[in-house]
């Protein structure tokens, strides 16, 4: 209906994913810098795209978020995090922010069952205590994004991929920010 175009996450070509899930505090930021260097190089392309894209997880929830988690939880040195967060500094600054932040908020257990539903075989030993941090640091970034307008949707009753009813009812909220 809106012609937007997806742009999904390429999960599967980061080299370091499979080790990472298997040894966290070995493999953080190797996996962590691969998915900055990546996403940068897609932001920057991307706002030269023409068409409205729907882009899957931005390079901003990739360093607000996953790598502070790996920090916090103590999985990423504090001199790796510190690397980190200087070549993420350094690069947000010749970023356009995206023209809306869309925020799927849910509970670990719906997070649990996409997971599952998604089959990324990776991914299916994720500890729940991780997925519980990545929830609570997305609920204190959607609280300070200010870069640009910000939908927050309630998605953990909703299967907005799969039923019709869902599907309208969230073109409905996203409405008001496509015509403003």
């Amino acid at each position: 209906e809106y012609g937007f175009e997806p742009v999904y996450e390429p999960f599967d070509t980061n080299p370091y994913l499979d080790d990472f899930y298997g040894d966290m505090s070995s493999w953080s930021f190797h996996s962590q810098v691969w998915f900055l260097a990546h996403k940068y190089r897609l932001h920057r392309e991307l706002d030269h795209a023409t068409g409205t894209l729907v882009q899957d997880r931005t390079i901003y929830e990739d360093a607000e978020i996953f790598a502070r988690n790996l920090y916090r939880g103590r999985r990423m040195p504090k001199r790796d995090w510190e690397t980190y967060q200087d070549l993420y500094t350094a690069m947000k600054r010749s970023l356009r922010p995206p023209d809306l932040m869309i925020y799927l908020r849910c509970n670990v257990r719906a997070i649990r069952r996409r997971i599952q539903r998604r089959g990324r075989p990776s991914e299916q030993a994720i500890p729940a205590s991780y997925l519980r941090r990545l929830n609570t640091l997305y609920e204190e970034w959607v609280e300070d994004w200010d870069a640009s307008p910000l939908l927050v949707w309630d998605s953990e009753n909703m299967d907005y991929l799969e039923d019709l009813v869902d599907q309208v009812a969230f073109r409905k909220a996203l409405e008001p920010f496509l015509t403003s």
